[in-house]
């Protein structure tokens, strides 16, 4: 039978190495880990891993090894540079339930430096919070996994189940990492996300879509003198209002959903991006724009994109010059579904005890209009998958900063969960001279 041993040791074993943690978390900050660039922040997570004792796995993501997967989002990138990262802890005596910690290690763009108080890749800490660019989204979390980890090992214990620590890419653009990992092979009786979405259970999210508009005009002299021309810019405007009111027509049916219902705005249509014209005293020749929306739980893809496919046909339709010229749509990016956490009573169970021993209150839940790589456990492995993590300050923004006591109470629910989860074995004496 797995070996028990007491919350209040394990909560003791995280603070004694939350010193080291926060040292960890600065240095992984520090790695700009942008699309396209997370190679150097997965080799230290490989370095990290290997110290602690895992077998670990590195490999390039190959994209034609996941593309007729379910869950699979298009691709229009390179993947030359990206890189998972997986490590195994293998058990004496596996006589636990088996459990994947996945975190992503991709982080998005900046934006303007300028309009940061602090360097986004020099992590500071002030007031309990360490800021800069992924601290919070999600490199915390990829800290709290292995450093729970570490704290049972400090009493001389580890997990009595293979337990797999995920770092993976793409998860802020497609999810093709974590596809990637089921590819691969690995497979776990559970999974456990510590994304920043605050130390809650997320019941249910959304599910987004990326797809981009090229608009044609017809470019003359802006003095109007020979033709008025067709602003390619003005056009695209067109379709954008089309698209936000589909928007309203998409939220309106929260209704029906029991897990969005309540919320006050689930589905969103961010206009993301958009890069137009030629010169000032030109009409637009061209216009292109790139949109995030999102789906409910449930709701099937192809009938979102067919919508989509029909608002964008109908202001062509109506319009003279785009009747002539109509605008193409693609989709670069995720193509992703919805996702409830369901059939999970004992995970949520265990989860519920170890937030109340580390937070000394019950645990809530709430649903979210933002995405998780937790759909392609749940969905495409049959593995139910939990999203629970520290408390973050504008992810995606300027500033972005992660409050630390709530990464060290995290850490301490993480490691509790384990202990609870695997069950806990003593460390063979002969493996830890």
């Amino acid at each position: 039978m797995p070996e028990r041993i007491a919350d209040e040791a394990i909560l003791r074993a995280v603070d004694n190495g939350f010193a080291r943690q926060v040292a960890f978390l600065a240095d992984l900050v520090r790695f700009p880990s942008q699309r396209g660039e997370e190679h150097a922040a997965q080799s230290f997570m490989a370095a990290a891993y290997q110290a602690d004792g895992y077998a670990v796995d590195m490999w390039r993501v190959d994209v034609d090894a996941i593309r007729d997967l379910p869950g699979f989002s298009p691709v229009a990138v390179s993947y030359d540079d990206a890189f998972n990262v997986v490590a195994t802890h293998t058990p004496r005596n596996a006589t636990g339930r088996s459990l994947i910690l996945n975190g992503h290690i991709d982080v998005v763009p900046t934006g303007p430096l300028d309009r940061w108080v602090r360097d986004p890749y020099d992590p500071a800490v002030e007031d309990g919070w360490m800021h800069g660019r992924g601290a919070g989204d999600m490199k915390a979390g990829l800290s709290a996994c292995l450093y729970a980890l570490a704290a049972l090992r400090s009493l001389g214990y580890q997990p009595a189940a293979n337990v797999y620590l995920q770092s993976v890419v793409e998860e802020e653009c497609t999810g093709n990492g974590a596809l990637a990992c089921l590819q691969r092979g690995y497979r776990a009786d559970a999974a456990f996300i510590p994304e920043p979405l605050e130390p809650r259970l997320m019941r249910a999210q959304v599910g987004p879509i990326w797809f981009r508009v090229e608009v044609d005009g017809d470019p003359q002299h802006a003095s109007g003198a020979f033709s008025a021309g067709a602003n390619a810019i003005e056009k695209a405007f067109l379709i954008i209002q089309a698209l936000k009111q589909l928007e309203i027509v998409w939220n309106a049916r929260k209704v029906d959903d029991k897990h969005f219902c309540d919320h006050p705005h689930p589905i969103r249509f961010n206009l993301g991006k958009i890069e137009g014209g030629e010169w000032t005293s030109s009409v637009p020749a061209r216009c292109v724009f790139e949109m995030r929306v999102a789906t409910y739980p449930g709701q099937k893809l192809e009938d979102a994109r067919a919508e989509l496919e029909a608002c964008i046909a109908d202001v062509a339709r109506d319009d003279p010059f785009l009747a002539n010229r109509p605008p193409k749509m693609s989709y670069n990016g995720f193509m992703a579904e919805g996702y409830v956490l369901e059939g999970a009573d004992e995970m949520e169970a265990v989860l519920r005890r170890s937030h109340a021993a580390v937070w000394g209150e019950p645990l809530t839940e709430h649903v979210t209009s933002a995405t998780t790589d937790a759909r392609f456990f749940g969905l495409y492995a049959d593995t139910p998958a939990i999203v629970y993590g520290p408390i973050c300050r504008m992810p995606h923004g300027y500033d972005e900063a992660v409050d630390l006591d709530s990464v060290r109470k995290v850490t301490q629910t993480i490691a509790l969960f384990i202990a609870d989860w695997c069950g806990l074995e003593p460390i063979d004496p002969e493996a830890r001279r």
